[in-house]
């Protein structure tokens, strides 16, 4: 994670000191801020790598301060939250969070989180794992666009349309489009979209594709994604 630039915002001293530490220690520059307002204006005036933000802190709490950042930018941001079970989670994933970690944590296991999402922040352009290209009618590839109905999905420029019209997706909710666009029509289960969206090759917590989903329906269609009870999402081809 050399040259990695990280933005961490939260209001306890302790834990910000101590978490600076551990990341420094893992080769990341660490730019740490105790407030929103302050973290606001150091991403602005730095533009780093990964946003750090705790659910509370004071003057702009962290929910608020990452809508304010993906409104300008697709920066990766992971949520700080001391409940699990806290509404909080899902306000910050529906904000647009990539991912969350739940306080107390140890530092090795934010590191890993957050090498996880710099690897398919990493890797979100271009087919992955043998995806096929796309094909036209009679089965001939045609450069990389899939269509379903009016959403047609550039498996090589990283772009979508619905109706002809851009649709503008973070790198997460692209890579979650890739995957089930890659398998149209066939159910694909919580667990196996977080190891293949999220990175993770252990169980976590499915109220980050559910919410993921959620979001990217609102862009592509809210038909466009079935929910299977008890099994996963497909794709409807």
């Amino acid at each position: 994670m050399a040259e990695t630039h990280v933005l961490f915002v939260e209001d306890d001293d302790v834990i910000r000191e101590a978490t600076t530490l551990a990341l420094e220690r893992d080769g990341v520059v660490v730019t740490a801020m105790p407030d929103g307002l302050s973290g606001l204006e150091s991403f602005r005036a730095d533009r780093p790598d990964i946003a750090l933000l705790d659910v509370m802190v004071p003057g702009m709490d962290g929910v608020s301060l990452c809508r304010r950042i993906r409104d300008e930018s697709t920066v990766p941001v992971i949520m700080l939250s001391a409940r699990a079970d806290s509404i909080d989670v899902v306000l910050g994933l529906e904000a647009g969070a990539d991912d969350y970690v739940t306080k107390p944590f140890d530092g090795s296991v934010l590191v890993a989180r957050i090498r996880a999402v710099l690897r398919r922040f990493g890797h979100a352009g271009g087919p992955q794992n043998g995806r096929p290209g796309a094909h036209d009618e009679d089965g001939s590839e045609e450069r990389g666009v899939l269509a379903f109905g009016d959403l047609e999905v550039d498996t090589e420029g990283m772009e979508v349309r619905k109706a002809g019209a851009p649709v503008a997706l973070t790198p997460t909710e692209m890579r979650l489009l890739l995957e089930f666009s890659s398998a149209p029509g066939t159910v694909l289960s919580r667990d196996r979209l977080l190891e293949r969206v999220w990175d993770y090759d252990w169980g976590g917590d499915t109220r980050v594709v559910d919410v993921h989903v959620q979001r990217l329906r609102t862009k592509i269609g809210q038909d466009r994604i079935e929910t299977v009870r008890g099994f996963g999402y497909k794709l409807k081809a």
